[in-house]
């Protein structure tokens, strides 16, 4: 009998604390379910509920009275600008706070860093529709208030924002009930010493990282090991075997993602390849008492070829690191401007429409399309010839915003007639991908009209047609070297 007692005890306290996420969810709730959307005014004879976001423009979607618990936050966003989700940033309030506690772009908080849109299967975010439905379901409790932005950085209006804030009104919220924080920082490139994911002070718990890795040279990003410093103390508490180790994957990375961890970007170890990773301390969270310190070391291969030297790599470092905390939390400073967030100044870019008004192609026709130049070329040596201008004589850097397909062909690039070194030619992906702007070419241009080039030479064994899509290049002059 007494076993039996034990065996009981023990099932109980299991059923406390269920692993099944629909276990106790026909028991009674003390709150009132609340919204804050885009619906609307006029919702009995009106579709259209988007709201427009002007260049500049900051819009409060939210403004909410406590006590409450924000639990679920979906948005979606249609804009011609390339990388807009770097470039709107969201903000939020709690209790009437000066310094938002939650800072970070749009789509670096959402677990999809660069600017760009892919899907994301995690416990606390979900993202799908090929990167265009953002759902966050973090719990965010607040005493007395909630106020929710949306800022536009960009140049470009952001034409449709369709979002909804659900949260529950409860009837009070007792105790020092912690705030959910989420700051973005950047250092591009990742200074000497290790990069600092967060430092902390109150009383918390930590609760995840995102990090955005763009390659600067050649060779694997991720020999860094990760630390945690808490409450004051000189050697940390938790320290790593690795970059991969830490996100829990193992001897490298690749692309995949699952409830806790993931790699939704990731392109290979070669200079300019982009990675995004999450690590959600979902069912380990790192609580601190005083303060906490997350560093990474920014190690690798800094020698050809691979694996000849180690050391500290010089790549873009872009991170929101996620946490809650008791105390007000000290001020973050100020989110870097969007230029240095997408390693170009906006003035820079050529957008797709303007591409478009002096684009010609040659075996193949050009699909009408409002934000990019979509080539649908009849096979190989087919041309699409994209005209620009550069201002004045000068040493330039020449990026493209590529969109990647289930139709995508292989081009060459050709600038002026002399053909471009770049090994991102084969445009075939087995869903829509549309990353950072690729760097084609460093070469110095006069005053005046120029051309690039895209020459069809052929596709993918499985790509479904010869297609090109251009949303936009960057011209960036850059300085003389003396």
């Amino acid at each position: 009998m007494p076993v039996l007692l034990i065996l009981l005890a023990a099932a109980l306290a299991a059923a406390q604390t269920p692993l099944n996420p629909i276990e106790g969810l026909d028991q009674p709730r003390n709150y009132r379910m609340q919204r804050s959307s885009s619906s609307n005014a006029d919702w009995r004879n009106s579709n259209d509920d988007r709201i427009p976001v002007a260049p500049g423009q900051t819009v409060t979607i939210a403004e909410l009275a406590g006590p409450g618990r924000i639990v679920h936050v979906w948005f979606t966003v249609a804009s011609a600008q390339p990388s807009f989700p770097r470039l709107l940033v969201m903000r939020i309030y709690w209790d009437g706070e000066q310094d938002p506690s939650v800072e970070a772009p749009l789509g670096d908080f959402f677990a999809a860093g660069h600017g760009m849109e892919v899907d994301i299967n995690s416990l606390p975010i979900r993202v799908t529709s090929e990167g265009r439905a953002r759902n966050s379901y973090w719990p965010m409790p607040f005493h007395k208030s909630a106020r929710v932005t949306i800022t536009n950085d960009g140049k470009l209006p952001i034409r449709s924002l369709y979002y909804q804030v659900d949260w529950e009104k409860l009837p009070s919220l007792e105790g020092d009930v912690p705030y959910f924080h989420a700051r973005y920082k950047q250092e591009f490139p990742a200074r000497p010493g290790n990069y600092v994911i967060l430092e902390a002070q109150g009383k918390g718990h930590y609760v995840g990282t995102i990090m955005s890795v763009h390659a600067r040279t050649n060779g694997w990003i991720g020999e860094g090991d990760d630390f945690f410093f808490i409450d004051g103390e000189a050697e940390p508490s938790l320290r790593g075997t690795g970059t991969e180790d830490y996100v829990g994957d193992a001897w490298g990375f690749r692309r995949f993602d699952g409830p806790y961890y993931g790699v939704p970007i990731w392109e290979g170890r070669q200079s300019e390849d982009l990675t995004t990773y999450y690590r959600f301390h979902v069912p380990d969270p790192v609580p601190f008492t005083r303060s906490i310190r997350v560093e990474i070391e920014h190690r690798g291969p800094i020698a050809p070829p691979e694996n000849s030297k180690y050391g500290e790599r010089g790549d873009d470092y872009a991170s929101v690191a996620l946490w809650y905390q008791t105390e007000p939390h000290k001020p973050f400073g100020a989110i870097p401007p969007a230029a240095t967030r997408l390693h170009y100044d906006l003035d820079n870019l050529i957008d797709g429409a303007t591409l478009l008004a002096g684009a010609a192609a040659q075996g193949g026709k050009i699909v009408k399309n409002p934000a990019a130049v979509v080539f649908a070329a009849e096979g190989p040596g087919a041309t699409l010839d994209l005209p620009f201008e550069a201002a004045r004589e000068g040493n330039y850097e020449l990026a493209a915003y590529l969109t990647y397909g289930p139709a995508g062909g292989r081009f060459r690039y050709m600038l002026d007639g002399q053909p471009l070194e770049t090994r991102h030619t084969d445009l075939y992906q087995a869903t829509t991908y549309a990353p950072a702007a690729r760097r084609l070419a460093a070469t110095r241009l006069s005053a005046g009209k120029h051309s690039l080039r895209l020459e069809c030479t052929g596709k993918n064994a499985s790509s479904s047609g010869y297609t090109a899509v251009v949303r936009g290049l960057v011209l960036t002059e850059k300085p003389s070297e003396r």
